[in-house]
Order: C-alpha cells, then structure tokens, then sequence
C-alpha cells in the first residue's frame, strides 16, 4: 500500500508538473515561431506575452504564500485552469485577450508548482521514498519535451498556431482526468491532510540564510528565462529549416528530465547547495555561449547546458529549502518562487527586435551569465557550516 501510494504522487506530480509547466509556462516557447508566420508576432511583443505569464507566476506564488488552501484543491484548480485558458488562447485573436489569458496561466502554473513540490517532497518523505522526488520534477522536463515534439509534429502537416493552442488545451484536460483519482489515491490521511492544511502560511520573516536562498533563486529566475523563452526564436534565425530548429525545444526538456532524474539519484542532504551552485555555472556558461557565438551549435549548446540544469536547481532548491525550514517549508518555497518570478519578468523585456529584423540576444544573455555565476559563488560562499 506505501508502495502504490508512493507510485500514485510520483506519477500525479509528474503530470501536473507536465501540464503546469510544459503547457501553462512553456507552450508559448516553441509556439512563438510559429506566431510570428501566422500573425506577425514580433519578438517583443512575445516578450511581453510571456512576460505577462511571468507576472501571472509571481502573483500565484505571492498567493501560494499567504493564503492557506488545501494541497489537492490547489493543484487540481490551477490545472483546471491551465487547461482553460490555453483552450482560450486558441479561440481569441486580440492581443490585448492573449495577455490576460497568459497571466491567469501563469498565476494557476505557481499555484501547481508551490502545492506539487511541498506536499509531494512531504508525502513521499513520510512514506519513505524522497528519491522518488526526482522522478515528480522531471515531469517538467517531459512537459517541455513533450510540448516541443507536438508543435514539431503538427507544424509539419500545416497546423496553424491557433489549432495548436487548442491541441494543447485538450491535452491539458485528458491529463487531468489521469491526475485526479492518481492525486487522491496518493493522497494524505485525513489527519494527516488536516496537519497540511494548517500549515502556518504565514512568517513573520525569514533568516539571514533564508534570504540568501530567496536571491539566489530569484537570480536563476533571471538567468535562464532569455533562452527558456526565445530558444527556438534563436534556433530559427541561424538555421530557417523547421524540421532542424524545431528540435532546439524537445532538445531543452530531454535534458532537463534526464538530467533530474540523475541528480535526484545522486543527491544527498550535504551536497545539495554546492550540487546548487554548480547548476548555476553550468547554466551560466551555457548562457554565455549563446551569447557570444551566433550558430546553431552554439543554441544546442545552450539547450544541453540551460535544459539539463533549470529543473535541477528548481529540485535543489525546494530540497533546501525543507532541511532549512523544516515541515514549515510552504512559506520559504513560495517566497523562493516569488523571487524567482520577478527575476524572469524582467529578462524577457530585455530583448528587443522588430518584426523582420534579427532580435538583440547577445547583451542580455552574457548578463544572465554574470547574474548565474554571482549568485552561484554566493551559494558557495554563504553555506552554513553542518
């Protein structure tokens, strides 16, 4: 039974964390070329479309952090949610109706991801099997994998970007229907459901400590979001061929669910922040090529490099984040993740490139560099001693 109940929050994380993430954040990724064909998206308005999702994320964090909800109403909700304002995305044609249905998407992705990634550490700790955490953040990875091979797919047959915003909604419905009875089957006992909930949501303030975790994920927030939001715009402007640059999006979520399910394997209490730290410059020199060398090579680069490690550092973190704040982690994990939603707002308004012309990557990605490797030597640096 503690088995099949570790196995059901395993594989319900998983989903939810695809849908969240894959769809609710990172659908607009490989579908912004595609945009930019059928109606002459520009690269800036993209910029404020995804940023709006972004600002929709730190709203949902904020949220997650002060209010207290029910860990399986929260998640069930939000990708309820998802599933409705995606299928939105593809029956709208207004700007100004995209912006508000990629906000409410990015508030219900936060609400998904604080309640996925606190109640599952949690219940699959009292069940005995916290490896299995690894196996619930690569649903992230497969998410982006998954997302990127269906608009490679149906790019291919002439789909257009409207039809696949609604393919992409339907998919996030047929997956709540699997994550509900997996959800419930895995869920707490009614004490302990009722132990969860009460939960202070609320801290009166954070440590020192505490701090430097909430910078320093809010630093990888600003770092990673340029190439998680404009890889295949990237790809596309050095190579025109869609059946080679659509693959710069799978490429992205392969690493990153191969990558975390290794690190979950090879990660322990003592080696969790410097495993952080090295993340950061990985990433960072990942940023750092795209950067500086304009080729295809280069983006693959960053896809491995960006890719294998985004989700890692997210699993690191919330990892951390429970040995320094204990079972009352929810408050520490939402504030990480507000922190880490206002670093990403800011990245994507950073690029600028009118309709036609190339877009300017080169100045905000070797910032995202610096900003990886700073916060990367301040989690070396401010480790408390064991």
């Amino acid at each position: 039974m503690r088995a099949a109940s570790a196995a059901a929050i395993a594989g319900g994380g998983l989903l939810s964390l695809a849908v969240a993430m894959g769809i609710g954040r990172f659908a607009f990724t490989p579908l912004l070329p595609v945009m930019q064909v059928d109606v002459g998206l520009t690269v800036e308005a993209g910029g404020w479309l995804a940023s709006a999702n972004y600002a929709g994320y730190l709203a949902g964090a904020l949220a997650a952090t002060r209010f207290t909800v029910a860990p399986l109403r929260a998640i069930l909700g939000g990708l309820l949610a998802i599933a409705l304002t995606t299928l939105a995305m593809g029956v709208t044609h207004e700007f100004a109706e995209w912006i508000v249905w990629r906000a409410a998407a990015g508030i219900a992705s936060a609400f998904v991801l604080v309640h996925v990634s606190a109640w599952s550490v949690q219940r699959l700790a009292i069940l005995q099997r916290p490896a299995l955490g690894g196996v619930v953040f690569a649903g992230v990875g497969i998410g982006v994998a998954g997302a990127g091979l269906i608009c490679l797919a149906f790019v291919a047959i002439g789909t257009t970007s409207a039809q696949l915003w609604l393919i992409f909604g339907a998919v996030s419905a047929l997956a709540l229907l699997a994550i509900v009875p997996l959800l419930r089957s895995g869920g707490a006992a009614p004490d302990e459901q009722q132990k969860d909930t009460a939960t202070p949501a609320r801290r009166a303030s954070f440590t020192r400590d505490e701090w430097s975790l909430i910078l320093c994920y809010g630093a990888f927030g600003f770092g990673y979001i340029i190439p998680a939001t404009f890889l295949p715009v990237m790809a596309r402007e050095v190579i025109r061929d869609p059946a080679l640059f659509g693959w710069a999006w799978p490429l992205f979520g392969t690493a990153g669910t191969i990558a975390t399910l290794l690190a979950a394997r090879a990660s322990s209490p003592q080696r969790v922040r410097p495993s952080w730290a090295i993340s950061h410059f990985v990433m960072a020199a990942g940023c750092a090529v795209a950067g500086l060398v304009h080729s295809f090579v280069a983006v693959l680069i960053a896809a491995l490099a960006v890719g294998g490690t985004f989700m890692v550092i997210t699993m690191y973190a919330v990892q951390e984040a429970r040995i320094v704040a204990g079972a009352n982690a929810r408050p520490l994990i939402g504030a990480m993740t507000a922190a880490f939603a206002l670093g990403q707002i800011v990245g994507p308004l950073l690029v600028r490139g009118a309709a036609g012309e190339r877009a300017q990557f080169g100045a905000p990605l070797l910032g995202a560099a610096v900003v990886l490797l700073v916060s990367g030597v301040a989690l070396v640096v401010k480790r408390p001693p064991p």
